[in-house]
């Protein structure tokens, strides 16, 4: 059977994954995960914080409420079935830094847990910084000048 032949029955044999579903899934859950933010950041706005402060808050408490999750063994439960729904910016890397080290724990703390805890959340940190610096002397250097002599 040549190499095309076989990729031709591969693709007639694999299962169909439900686009559609999936994808509405996602769009409910992570917007689900949007809906409980804005609710703690409308709370603590209630409670007097400022716009700053209380989005701060907002974001500690969903870095919390994922990474506990995640500890639970219930976010990856809620990604199986809602996909790309859970990759919602802060409940998603709260979960990439904490099931890695999870999984290492049996190691220690310093050659388990501390070397496994960036594994997938460095790289992210690290082009992200260099984006931002990389943006920041773009900025410095051709931004808008203001008027001479204000």
């Amino acid at each position: 059977m040549q190499r095309q032949q076989y990729q031709q029955l591969v693709n007639r044999m694999s299962p169909k994954p439900p686009v559609l579903r999936n994808c509405l899934w996602a769009f409910l859950v992570g917007g689900l995960i949007c809906l409980i933010g804005q609710a703690f950041l409308s709370g603590f706005q209630r409670l007097g914080l400022s716009i700053l402060d209380a989005g701060a808050a907002t974001s500690v408490v969903l870095v919390l409420i994922a990474a506990f999750l995640t500890g639970l063994g219930l976010y990856d439960e809620i990604a199986r079935f809602a996909g790309a729904g859970t990759i919602v910016p802060i409940t998603g890397f709260a979960n990439s830094m904490v099931a890695p080290a999870l999984e290492a724990r049996t190691e220690g703390l310093v050659l388990g847990v501390g070397a496994r805890l960036f594994t997938i959340a460095g790289p992210i940190l690290v082009f992200g910084i260099v984006t931002a610096w990389l943006a920041g002397m773009l900025y410095y250097f051709f931004g808008p000048r203001p008027p001479v002599g204000s």
